[in-house]
């Protein structure tokens, strides 16, 4: 199973955040973005474990990611 993560620097912690969109309350975070990635594996797992012993249906990812680009007046 495959799941979309969002990383956000955080200038002030230093750190990488991350989010799971599909899986709500799913957050992580790691000082680089190798070591972000790999906690959001974790945390991924960690998570669908539990709903799965809970017998919560476990989410398919339904995330679409896309960029906007704005204009900001000088």
């Amino acid at each position: 199973m495959s799941y979309r993560v969002v990383l956000d620097w955080d200038a002030e912690d230093k750190a990488w955040n991350v989010s799971v969109p599909a899986i709500p309350g799913c957050f992580t975070f790691g000082a680089t973005v190798e070591e972000a990635i790999e906690n959001a594996r974790e945390a991924i797992l960690l998570n669908v474990e539990d709903m799965a012993e809970r017998g919560e249906p476990i989410p398919a990812e339904d995330t679409r990611i896309e960029t906007v680009t704005v204009e900001v007046p000088a």
